[in-house]
């Protein structure tokens, strides 16, 4: 977004009342929590479908290797499986800034707006 867009976007944001501003993000918030969510229990489902067609972990295959008869197929898993494992580590660190801020308010003071 344009930065002169993108400032007057905050001060209209920012020229709402406080409680119409907290309503907003709350949300906002509960809306992206449930969203990421979802991801999460797709990512999770990949990294466990991998997991119990190989009959092992993500890290201890890393840390053995992958077996000198793999086959194209499992050298394949093995990318996504580190893909969807990523996908699911960051969704864990979306989810927990989100709920820190749904836990503790999004205000810093009285007059300050987090963030900004």
């Amino acid at each position: 977004m344009d930065t002169g867009i993108k400032t007057r976007v905050e001060r209209t944001f920012l020229s709402l009342p406080r409680d119409e501003r907290e309503t907003i993000i709350s949300h906002g918030t509960a809306l992206r929590l449930s969203d990421l969510r979802k991801r999460l229990f797709l990512a999770e489902s990949k990294v466990r479908h991998f997991e119990e067609k190989y009959q092992v972990a993500l890290a201890q295959l890393d840390a053995d290797g992958l077996p000198d008869d793999a086959d194209y197929e499992m050298h394949e898993d093995y990318i996504m499986w580190h893909h969807w494992a990523t996908v699911a580590g960051k969704i864990k660190k979306s989810i927990a800034s989100l709920e820190e801020i749904a836990q503790q308010g999004l205000y810093i003071g009285e007059l300050s707006y987090a963030g900004y």
